[in-house]
């Protein structure tokens, strides 16, 4: 398989999309085609940011669609919205305390697959509970932002509980490298993860000169800490500004400054809007890859937007009844991780499709347990905690909801 190597880049801020800094004449270039007939997809760009590898061969989806013209979809579109909701409704089931099975569909029921809502998943609500609004912590910019970091540098609940068991309160004006390294060491030489494997953190030590990635991470954090880095991203007026500021270090690309800009967000210390801004990860572009046959000059970002401002007229369309988060309607970063998450899901449902990643299995099988999860809770500025509090933990519709016929696998 033959391939070439393309350079895309372009942020979406405030509605319009900008190009990066080191390339303001690049606004206008970015094209990017699948064109059915020949088979392969076509991304120029003149940004000289990150590379990445694109299939000059890779079969093409089949149209079934023009509704979205000039954008020409697949059936994996569809089943894009049929899949939110499911996955949602599996969400409300649990938290309902329902018996497994909660879904009709077996492919949802044989493999794991993240919220349809970044926040719910379990990991980010452990962060938002236990990391970062903590009446026992210090509540300061700096101090959160710390844990925060800290936290998500690992991104496993496991490494952030050792080091409480070991530190008590995990806080800035207590930390040591040293005290810090000893422990993360230990529990490496006793053959523990500390790192998650949602994705691949680089281990830095070309930046920082350790051998060991957890050394080449706490000097990382240490470095943004000097660096005042709080109180910049509380002075940033945008989230591509946050952004930036965090792409800016060593190690961080654009995949994990958005992440890491949105866990921030998550607290006190910005007040971004998720509709703002969204950068995709390489998951999300092969979902696009599979949902479009033809974006119709759309460029990745601007499909991400297409998706969360048709979200309610599309789920219409479908007959579909959407339970949203008690009324905050999909976000940005939320339709980035569907892209990816509906990647996988066509693996198995739909086969045909390949895609620009060319995987064909999904790893990781899902297998149910009757514990139901905890009631969620969220940024107190979303304004929907009270939501839940007044809807006993599920959601309002949800309790007594008969389930509607299934459409897709």
């Amino acid at each position: 398989m033959t391939r070439r190597r393309v350079r895309p880049k372009e942020h979406r801020q405030q509605g319009r999309v900008i190009a990066d800094e080191e390339s303001t004449e690049s606004r206008d270039q970015l094209t990017i085609g699948l064109h059915p007939d020949a088979g392969r997809e076509e991304i120029r760009n003149t940004s000289p940011h990150h590379q990445m590898e694109v299939p000059a061969d890779f079969p093409a989806p089949v149209v079934v669609t023009h509704h979205l013209a000039p954008a020409r979809s697949t059936a994996v579109y569809d089943s894009y919205w049929h899949f939110a909701a499911e996955r949602q409704r599996v969400f409300f089931s649990r938290v309902a305390g329902s018996p497994p099975p909660w879904t009709q569909s077996p492919v949802l029921a044989a493999y794991k697959f993240t919220n349809a809502y970044r926040a719910s998943d379990r990991v980010s609500q452990y962060m938002i509970r236990q990391v970062i609004y903590r009446d026992d912590l210090p509540s300061d910019d700096a101090e959160v932002c710390f844990r925060i970091l800290l936290f998500k540098l690992f991104n496993k609940i496991g490494t952030w509980e050792l080091l409480e068991a070991t530190f008590g309160a995990v806080t800035l004006a207590d930390y040591s490298f040293k005290r810090y390294d000893d422990v993360l060491t230990r529990a490496m030489a006793a053959g523990e993860r500390i790192y998650s494997a949602a994705y691949i953190m680089p281990p830095g030590g070309r930046a920082f000169g350790h051998t060991a990635k957890h050394r080449n991470h706490l000097c990382l954090i240490e470095r943004m800490m000097a660096d005042e880095l709080p109180k910049k991203l509380a002075g940033a007026r945008t989230m591509q500004q946050g952004f930036d500021l965090l792409r800016a270090y060593p190690t961080i690309g654009d995949f994990l400054a958005y992440q890491f800009v949105t866990d921030i967000n998550y607290s006190q210390v910005t007040d971004f809007s998720e509709m703002e801004f969204v950068i995709p990860g390489p998951g999300a572009r092969d979902g696009i890859s599979k949902c479009f046959a033809d974006t119709g000059g759309l460029n990745e970002p601007e499909v991400i937007r297409l998706m969360a401002d048709m979200q309610e007229a599309e789920f219409k369309r479908l007959g579909i009844e959407f339970l949203s988060l008690w009324g905050r309607p999909l976000q940005l970063i939320d339709c980035q991780n569907l892209f990816c998450e509906i990647g996988k899901y066509a693996r198995v449902a739909h086969p045909e499709i390949i895609g620009r990643a060319g995987r064909t299995r999904i790893k990781q099988h899902f297998t149910p347990t009757a514990r139901s999860l905890l009631p969620p809770w969220y940024p107190p500025k979303w304004g929907i905690n009270e939501e839940i509090t007044r809807a006993g933990g599920v959601g309002a519709r949800e309790a007594d909801h008969e389930p509607q016929p299934r459409l897709f696998a």
